[in-house]
């Protein structure tokens, strides 16, 4: 009796395995040691050196034309940023945060008497039923499978330059 529950327990469990999604791939390839996104394209391409290893169509924030400048402004930012951390838990299934406010952007909205934002980061979705070429908030968005792997991809630290 022992024997076939345990039998079946072990079955369950490798069921449960496969219904998982594939949410935490593996990646083998060359190290990504860029990050670059044309916004004005649409682009974000992950480079090794100067080679260009996967190249992605991207949604952005809601007026993605010019900089980001303050909180709310539905801009994504624009220049040199790195990957600040893995986020596995997001509400967008997988993101990487960019460490937007850099000192430029503080001291521009600091001037400007006006809060910089943050939470910038590189997820999945979009949402069930947005039909919007750009729909986050300021964010840089691709579909969650893209997202998987570029979250096996891309580690915290690595450069991410953001371009007009």
């Amino acid at each position: 009796m022992v024997r076939i529950f345990r039998g079946v327990l072990l079955i369950v469990a490798l069921m449960a395995l496969a219904s998982c999604g594939d949410k935490f791939r593996t990646y083998n390839g060359p190290n990504i040691t860029r990050v670059e996104v044309h916004k004005s394209d649409r682009t974000m391409f992950l480079l090794h050196g100067t080679q260009i290893v996967k190249k992605y169509a991207i949604h952005l924030g809601g007026t993605p034309v010019g900089k980001k400048h303050f909180e709310g402004d539905g801009k994504t930012p624009e220049g040199a940023y790195v990957i600040s951390m893995r986020n596995p838990n997001s509400s967008y299934h997988l993101s990487l945060k960019i460490s937007y406010p850099n000192d430029e952007d503080r001291a521009f909205a600091l001037a400007a008497g006006k809060p910089t934002g943050g939470d910038i980061f590189i997820h999945g979705g979009p949402p069930k039923g947005t039909s919007n070429r750009d729909w986050t908030v300021g964010c840089i968005a691709v579909t969650d499978r893209q997202m998987e792997d570029i979250y096996a991809m891309v580690n915290p630290g690595t450069p991410i330059f953001i371009y007009p």
